[in-house]
């Protein structure tokens, strides 16, 4: 009996070993399962790639220009917009039939992101003028006047020094409903920038005089619904102010005066 009892008492000892080695080896067979099916966790926390410059996002749109160029022939003589939204959501091409136009607006660009992209951004064949608009997101993002106009002043004086003898516009910065407290702020950017428009050769072309209604205020019915951009009947008095000025850039590479 003793000897049963030593035997059948092995028999459960080494029983229960082998059930916990089997429990062992299915809970640790279970934990591989679970690491192979499962992202690690730098994996999960790691931000998708979506742009090829994660530092600034508009490396698509960038990338969208760079194909514009790639493709035809280069457009000679055109007028090259450059900036931001205002720029971007202009239908340029048909505000303009006469002329050839080159779009390079970009939403929500800061003058720091043209100056970032800037050589990206320029079309293959020089054009005959530019017109700029930006410097507003600087503002709504809180950078101060100063540094803002000289952000735009380092653009344009690129800009100069590239094109040494094409007609620069500077588009003024436009109140609008949903920014009007900025209004202040904006006002001092196009002074200091006005003041410097005939030292480094470029026009300034005040446009946000004509977004105002006749009590001072930004005329809603010329933005869209969102109170920032405008609406067709806003860039229409864009379109002519800025026409005029092309049409005068036009005469003055020809040497005429206009008369008939």
């Amino acid at each position: 009996m003793r000897t049963a009892s030593i035997s059948c008492g092995r028999s459960t000892g080494t029983e229960r070993l082998r059930a916990r080695r089997a429990a062992h080896g299915a809970l640790a067979a279970a934990l591989l399962g679970l690491a192979l099916a499962t992202p690690t966790l730098a994996a999960q926390d790691a931000p998708p790639r979506i742009n090829a410059d994660p530092v600034f996002p508009f490396s698509n749109e960038v990338e969208a220009f760079a194909k514009a160029n790639e493709s035809g022939e280069p457009l000679r003589d055109a007028t090259l917009f450059l900036g931001s939204s205002s720029i971007r959501l202009w239908n340029i091409h048909g505000s303009f039939p006469d002329i050839g136009t080159v779009n390079r607006g970009f939403g929500g660009a800061t003058t720091p992101d043209v100056l970032h992209y800037y050589s990206r951004l320029l079309p293959r064949a020089k054009p005959r003028s530019v017109v700029v608009y930006v410097g507003e997101n600087d503002l709504a993002e809180g950078d101060t006047p100063e540094k803002v106009a000289n952000g735009v002043l380092t653009l344009l004086r690129k800009l100069r020094a590239d094109y040494p003898k094409a007609h620069i516009a500077y588009l003024s910065l436009k109140p609008s409903p949903l920014r009007w407290q900025l209004w202040p702020r904006m006002a001092a950017v196009n002074m200091t920038v006005a003041a410097r428009s005939r030292a480094m050769k470029f026009d300034y072309l005040d446009v946000g005089r004509l977004l105002l209604a006749p009590d001072g205020l930004p005329d809603a019915s010329l933005f869209r619904q969102d109170g920032l951009h405008m609406n067709a009947r806003g860039y229409a008095l864009w379109t002519k102010e800025v026409d005029r000025y092309l049409d005068r850039a036009v005469l003055a590479d020809t040497g005429t005066n206009g008369a008939s």
